[in-house]
Order: C-alpha cells, then sequence, then structure tokens
C-alpha cells in the first residue's frame, strides 16, 4: 500500500481539518505550503463563493491542497463542477456518502477522503473507491459520532486496507504517535489549526481555545441525533439547559442559527466555538509551519523515548 503522502503529493502525512467559516484558503494554503494537506471548507459557501477561495489558494501555493464537500448541502453539484473545472485534485467529504458522484471524480481523477464515525461506513467508503478515510473519534470539535478515536481508530484499520488518517483529540507530537501506534497513515488536526497565525479567526477567538481547559467541551444536540462539540459559553449553557427542559427543537434551532458565523467574526458568547477536546493541550498561537514542525519533532521524540516494560 502507497503512503497517503506518495498518493496524494504532499511532504507530511498532516491534514488541516475541514472547518466551516474557517477553514479558507488562508489557512489552507499555509498548511500546504508547510508540506501538510491544506483543506478548504466549502460549507456554507456558493459556487463562486468556492470558485474564489480556490482561486486564491492557488495564488499562495503551488502545492496539493483539498476541497471538504458537506455532502447535505443543497448546492454539492455546483460545488462539484467547480472543483472539477479548477483542477482540485483532493475532495474530503462529510455528511453523507459520496457514492453518487464518484462517477464524476473518477472522470476527472479526484482522490476522495470521506470522514467517517464508524469501521462499518469506512468498509462501505472503501467498497465504492475511496483513496482513504478520515476516522474521526468525538473528541473531536464540531459534529461528532459516538465512539472515541482510541476504539474507532484501530477497528477502522482493521476494517479496511485503504489509508486511515486519525482526527479527534489529534494536537500534539504525542497524540500523533499514540495515532501511529494505532495504525493510522497519518494524522487530522483542526482545532489545532484554529491558533495558527494564518487562520482566518479574531485573535479573542484563539485566546478562547489556547485558555480552555480539559473540562470545557460541551456536547449539545445528542437528544436531536446531530452532537456537536464546542467549546462551553452562554450559548452552549443556554442550549443545554434548554435541552434538559426539553423544549421544542424549533426553539434549540432558533438559538444555534447562524451561530458557526458569529462565532468565526469573534462572538465567543453566543457564537458556537467548535472546538475538540485537545484544547485543553493547545495554549500557543504560532505559524502554520511551526505548528507542523513542532508536532512532527514531538512525535519523532515520543515514539523513539517510549519503553516498553511488561
Amino acid at each position: 500500500m502507497k503512503s497517503i503522502t506518495e498518493l496524494l503529493g504532499i511532504q507530511y502525512p498532516i491534514f488541516q481539518g475541514a472547518m466551516a467559516q474557517i477553514s479558507k484558503y488562508q489557512l489552507a494554503a499555509a498548511v500546504s505550503n508547510a508540506g501538510g494537506l491544506g483543506i478548504i471548507a466549502s460549507g456554507g459557501m456558493s459556487a463562486e463563493q468556492l470558485k474564489g477561495e480556490i482561486q486564491n489558494c492557488k495564488k499562495l501555493t503551488n502545492k496539493p491542497f483539498a476541497v471538504n464537500l458537506m455532502l447535505m448541502a443543497p448546492n454539492v453539484p455546483e460545488l462539484i463542477q467547480v472543483i472539477v473545472d479548477e483542477g482540485v485534485s483532493i475532495v474530503t467529504t462529510g455528511a453523507g456518502t459520496p457514492k453518487k458522484y464518484m462517477p464524476i471524480f473518477d472522470e476527472a481523477d479526484i482522490k476522495v477522503i470521506p470522514v467517517v464515525p464508524s469501521a462499518v461506513i469506512a468498509k462501505k467508503m472503501e467498497d465504492i473507491g475511496a483513496t482513504a478515510v478520515v476516522a474521526e473519534g468525538s473528541e473531536a470539535g464540531g459534529h461528532i459520532g459516538e465512539l472515541s478515536t482510541m476504539v474507532l481508530l484501530p477497528q477502522v484499520v482493521e476494517a479496511v486496507s485503504i489509508p486511515v488518517i486519525a482526527a479527534g483529540g489529534i494536537g500534539t507530537g504525542k497524540t500523533m504517535a499514540a495515532a501511529y501506534v494505532l495504525g493510522a497513515s497519518g494524522v487530522q488536526m483542526g482545532t489545532a489549526f484554529m491558533l495558527a497565525e494564518e487562520c482566518p479567526i479574531p485573535a479573542n477567538v484563539k485566546d478562547f481555545i489556547a485558555n480552555a481547559k480539559e473540562m470545557d467541551t460541551a456536547v449539545t444536540g445528542r437528544n436531536g441525533g446531530a452532537p456537536v462539540r464546542s467549546l462551553k459559553n452562554k450559548m452552549i449553557e443556554q442550549y443545554i439547559q434548554w435541552e434538559k427542559d426539553n423544549m421544542p427543537r424549533e426553539q434549540l434551532e432558533e438559538l444555534t442559527m447562524g451561530s458557526a458565523r458569529k462565532a468565526a467574526a469573534g462572538d465567543i458568547e453566543n457564537g458556537s466555538v467548535m472546538a475538540g477536546q485537545v484544547s485543553g493541550l493547545l495554549h500557543q498561537v504560532k505559524p502554520a509551519k511551526q505548528l507542523i514542525e513542532d508536532v512532527l519533532s514531538e512525535a519523532r521524540t515520543a515514539i523513539k523515548n517510549v519503553e516498553v516494560n511488561f
């Protein structure tokens, strides 16, 4: 099996997570230039907006980068057409199966890497021709599944023969090393890259993440079947209380309307700052290049220094 770096033409097996309203061309280009895989999150974008993001990314890097597709979006066909027209060679997907679009991706020689919450779905993605899968544990920020990375990852690795990228709880070299011990071929980091200098979110949002402790995230939406992990704030605390009070779903949806956009604009009290549990380990804003170098250095050291006494 080829390595993920060989398959994608990247230097290091580190993906930047696709975070709606956050993972834009500035961050994607910086990560790709640093040797990882930068990813533009198309969620909430029109076809014209995505075209602009891709073209701006190309101005900043000649390295491979990807576009993430939220497959529940109503304009997915238009977004895919932009991706094909602009010659993007890698797509990651979430919120659905890319099965019906695989002939288009195959014809355009686009590599498809779905994000999966279970080994069963991972196997289905392999069967339809996915290049790799991202196994994302419930430690992650944003929309999550039920299984933690530590139990999800080895089961996905066992189920498929394509590369498996670990996500959820990954943000340091030691967590990357742990993912490799569990069979990962690479890692995806979202929250960590929110603290990259090139990430286009306000400084107060980065400070909010950098100052978070290990118990500062909460999961909302479990009652409605769409769990989301965010940093606790005024809005999240209200949502949790309303869930306990069995408030109507419409009222909960009204509370969270536009919350991701608010957070990306700097409203850390009424917005949804979708950060993962690894926030408690991340305390410093730094350039994407340094972030990647630090993670790789720590991972290599961690693996080399492991002592087994059993």
